[in-house]
């Protein structure tokens, strides 16, 4: 995917989010996140939106913390969201193409990786502000878009050494996403995973997989990130590999 699909994702997501967050209202729990509510989910997106645009925005070129919380709340706390999160937008939107900053995971120019990692961020957290809302469902994720998703968080978060997923025999995951034909072939050892990524199924099946998780690329993406249990994807082959998955591959941002 492009950057300008990513940022229209990111617009998109941000003002989906912020409508969620409105109608749930700041207590409402948020199933996707147990502990959270949606005053939660809109201070800690609202918080990685600012210190994201701070890079494009200032040409940072060396890492930052993210700044404090805001003391706010209730609509105050949503229209706080959606100041910072068109800011972001607008630092995208008009960052020249030879911006200089730092970055965190591998990307073809410090732009792209923001805008990738920005629409992504926004959208996991835009499902977990639906899931507020009880007896509706969350707005479908498109299946290209989740499936750069899935690229991202196997072959850039998971490929860092600060990856927890090991195991001390090794192990093969494949991920198949049913309606984009995208495989990934998941190599999990004492050492970060190495993953590799075929667009066919033939390719995909090249090595023998201990375990696979199958289903439409927005189930998977969520699954994978904790944001659906693994009975909502098609497991088959050994379940205490795709259980190693859920325990241990929470990641943070930097």
């Amino acid at each position: 995917m492009d950057g300008a699909e990513h940022l229209g994702h990111l617009t998109r997501d941000g003002a989906l989010l912020a409508d969620a967050a409105r109608k749930a209202g700041p207590d409402a729990e948020v199933p996707t996140c147990p502990g959270w509510r949606i005053r939660d989910v809109l201070r800690h997106t609202g918080r990685v939106h600012r210190w994201a645009t701070a890079f494009v925005a200032d040409w940072h070129t060396g890492p930052r913390a993210p700044g404090g919380e805001p003391d706010l709340d209730g609509d105050a706390l949503v229209e706080w969201f959606r100041e910072g999160h068109g800011l972001l937008v607008t630092a995208l939107s008009t960052a020249p193409a030879d911006l200089e900053c730092w970055s965190f995971l591998p990307a073809p120019t410090p732009l792209a990786f923001w805008t990738r990692r920005q629409a992504h961020e926004t959208a996991v957290h835009r499902v977990d502000a639906e899931s507020a809302l009880a007896g509706t469902a969350h707005t479908p994720l498109d299946p290209r878009f989740a499936a750069d998703g899935i690229d991202e968080l196997l072959r850039c978060f998971h490929a860092r050494e600060r990856s927890r997923v090991r195991s001390e025999v090794p192990r093969v995951l494949r991920v198949r996403a049913t309606d984009t034909d995208d495989v990934w072939t998941v190599r999990i050892s004492r050492e970060p995973p190495r993953t590799a990524h075929a667009r066919s199924v033939r390719d995909g099946e090249a090595v023998t997989a201990d375990c696979e998780l199958s289903g439409p690329a927005g189930t998977l993406q969520l699954t994978l990130w904790n944001r659906l249990p693994l009975d909502s994807v098609t497991l088959t082959g050994d379940p205490d590999l795709a259980r190693l998955w859920r325990d241990t591959s929470a990641v943070v941002m930097s």
